[in-house]
């Protein structure tokens, strides 16, 4: 299931985090790992009415995250793992540019130290303290 034109990546990433805070939520997709299954198979080990299971499988919805088939009175979820997979590939940006700014600034912080030996993380100017004023 592919996210609709109309609905921006932010806006999509938003509902994935969301539908994923929640451990029943996640347990019912751990579920589904297995295969298809039944609403009252997802119910069946969580201590909750259906219409509260039934809540929790909309905001799973709603995210994209699951898929329905319905025969008869019998509805049939599976997962659709397309939105964790941007979900993934966000937070992977993520680290990719917070480990490759850490990297930066440690090398940063060697090449000041190459030119200046007396420069340490404690010394620095950015991290020392200010002495106390004196009173008069």
């Amino acid at each position: 299931m592919r996210r609709p034109p109309s609905v921006p990546i932010a806006q999509q990433l938003d509902a994935v985090f969301a539908a994923l805070s929640d451990a029943s939520r996640r347990h019912m997709l751990e579920r589904l790992r297995q295969g298809e299954a039944t609403v009252g198979e997802l119910a069946e080990p969580l201590d909750m009415s259906l219409p509260a299971v039934s809540k929790h499988l909309r905001v799973l919805e709603n995210a994209g995250l699951l898929q329905r088939r319905v025969e008869g009175r019998l509805h049939y979820i599976s997962a659709n793992a397309e939105p964790l997979d941007q979900a993934m590939s966000w937070m992977e940006q993520q680290r990719q540019f917070w480990t490759g700014s850490f990297e930066r600034l440690e090398k940063l912080f060697r090449d000041a130290k190459s030119t200046h030996p007396s420069i340490t993380p404690s010394t620095s100017p950015s991290t020392r303290k200010p002495k106390p004023k004196s009173k008069p």
